[in-house]
C-alpha cells in the first residue's frame, strides 16, 4: 500500500470516529470512559497521519 492511501484510509478512520465521538456527545447517558478510548483512538490516528506525511514530503 503506498503512502497516499495509507494516509486516506488512517484520515477515514479519523473522520469516523470523530462522527461517533460526536454521537456519543450527544446522547444523553454519555459514556465517559468509552469517549476517553475512543479520543485516544482519535490522536493516535492523527499522530500516524502525520508521522506519515512527515515522510512522504
Amino acid at each position: 500500500m503506498s503512502i497516499d492511501a495509507r494516509i486516506r484510509e488512517l484520515g477515514n478512520r479519523h473522520r469516523t470516529l470523530d462522527e461517533a465521538i460526536q454521537k456519543e456527545m450527544i446522547r444523553p447517558s454519555a459514556d465517559a470512559l468509552e469517549l476517553k478510548e475512543m479520543k485516544r483512538r482519535k490522536l493516535r490516528l492523527k499522530e500516524q497521519i502525520e508521522a506519515l506525511q512527515g515522510q512522504h514530503h
